[in-house]
């Protein structure tokens, strides 16, 4: 049989020059290119989705209803209190000087409501000779100063300045001062003897 030829022997040195690698240029590191952030990676400084939430503080209740308590409503101011000494004959006097002051110094005439202990004034007198509903009615109208009887202070509206004439009635005072008082949004004026008011509002004159 005849002999297969031999292969060729290929000497190393016949594959050529070696590729020797480049020392003097080095490969440039890759840079990482943001792209968007998974719903696994939180971000920096925010807990995971593992977290524990901190819970919310809890809220008082009232062990008696089981609601939360309320807040009590703030107390009204109390209105000034300024004393014009006067006599019971006297006093009606002073609560009309009185007023004119008020409106000489820039108070609406609907601020001022004026309160007479024993006599009534002539002008609630005379409105009241048309009948009540047109009296108070004015009242309503709130444009100009209202006169009334001290015991009808209850029905009277409040107005930002009350002043009183203790003009009689001695037995009056201790119900008429306080309902007064009430009425008053921000000023009471008092025109009477200063013990008799003192007897009744006490430390606030």
């Amino acid at each position: 049989m005849p002999l297969p030829p031999e292969e060729p022997q290929i000497h190393e040195s016949a594959q050529g020059p070696r590729a020797t690698p480049a020392t003097s240029r080095t490969a440039p590191t890759p840079r990482p290119v943001p792209g968007p952030r998974s719903m696994t990676s939180p971000r920096p400084g925010s807990p995971g989705p593992g977290a524990v939430k901190p819970a919310p503080p809890a809220q008082r209740t009232n062990p008696a209803t089981g609601q939360p308590p309320v807040s009590p409503a703030p107390r009204p101011a109390e209105p000034q209190v300024q004393l014009i000494p006067a006599s019971a004959e006297g006093a009606l006097d002073a609560a009309e000087e009185t007023v004119d002051l008020l409106l000489d110094s820039g108070r609406a005439p609907g601020d001022v409501l004026v309160l007479t202990t024993g006599e009534q004034h002539p002008w609630a007198a005379h409105e009241l000779s048309f009948g009540e509903a047109a009296y108070w009615s004015q009242q309503d109208a709130g444009d100009d100063v209202f006169y009334a009887d001290a015991s009808a202070a209850e029905r009277a509206a409040a107005r930002p300045v009350v002043v009183v004439a203790l003009n009689g009635g001695a037995d009056t005072d201790a119900r008429a001062l306080p309902a007064a008082r009430a009425k008053a949004g921000a000023l009471l004026i008092v025109c009477g003897d200063p013990q008799r008011v003192g007897a009744v509002l006490g430390a606030s004159v």
